[in-house]
């Protein structure tokens, strides 16, 4: 049996079994996952498994760091429509930017792709990526947001099943919080409520509830975020890649410590 509940959440009833054997009826609220189907111009991008929260500012940080806009002025409008099998989110683009959408569907007819959407070589899949300033913050502003954070994680307290993307001041103080099943999606959304809202990173950071994965290191790059704390452990291609772009990191953000690479 399943029953609305809050934004990004429905309530499921489980049977509980105990170790005795015995069997009660408990209710929990689950994380919603569905298709969102991105379309720019009238062109089917993408389709991500998302929380149906906050699409906009994913259809924008997506748009953003796939690097298919340059900023919030290139999305000149957006509407989004539920389907029975999905929600599909339009948005019309810039003239001046609407050739990068077509540039990377083309690439995707080639029979050379390395499975990345839209790229086409090797030399694609690893592009440049833009130097970020450096952070000049003190240690003890990542634990204070470690310590904040859950406060703010709304959708997380309910189902125990979402990741948190935040943007965090030099102190550590929490300012914005996105919450998705996707990291990924955590992040473009968080990025994307900046870009809507003209904020910037400052002397602040981006704090992530996940691992430290290449392509959420070049979110942040690309952004500009001075640095990434995440609460697991960074793989080898995102620490060479937060090098490459000056970009800070501290990860495996515990009570009692953290790891700089």
């Amino acid at each position: 049996m399943i029953a609305s509940g809050a934004a990004g959440a429905a309530r499921h009833r489980f049977a509980r079994i105990a170790t005795d054997g015995t069997c009660d009826d408990v209710e929990r609220d689950l994380a919603e996952e569905v298709p969102v189907a991105l379309e720019f111009n009238g062109i089917g991008y993408a389709v991500l498994m998302a929380t149906p929260t906050d699409l906009a500012d994913l259809t924008y940080g997506f748009a953003f760091t796939e690097r298919l806009i340059d900023g919030a002025a290139d999305v000149l409008d957006l509407d989004c429509h539920r389907t029975p099998a999905g929600i599909l989110v339009r948005a019309s683009l810039q003239e001046e930017v609407a050739a990068r959408v077509f540039d990377r569907i083309r690439h995707r007819t080639t029979d050379s792709s390395c499975g990345l959407c839209g790229i086409e070589t090797l030399e694609q899949a690893m592009r440049a990526l833009p130097s970020v300033p450096r952070w000049h913050g003190q240690i003890a502003a990542i634990f204070a947001a470690a310590n904040a954070l859950g406060d703010h994680q709304t959708l997380n307290r309910m189902t125990r099943s979402v990741h948190a993307a935040a943007r965090c001041a030099s102190d550590g103080t929490v300012l914005a919080v996105r919450e998705d099943v996707g990291r990924h999606n955590a992040f473009d959304k968080l990025i994307g409520a900046m870009l809507r809202n003209g904020d910037a990173w400052n002397d602040g950071f981006a704090f992530l509830t996940s691992r430290c994965s290449f392509d959420l290191v070049e979110k942040a790059a690309i952004s500009g975020c001075p640095m990434l704390a995440t609460i697991s452990a960074p793989t080898m291609l995102a620490v060479e890649r937060a090098r490459e772009a000056g970009l800070t990191l501290h990860t495996i953000v515990r009570h009692d410590g953290l790891l700089r690479p």
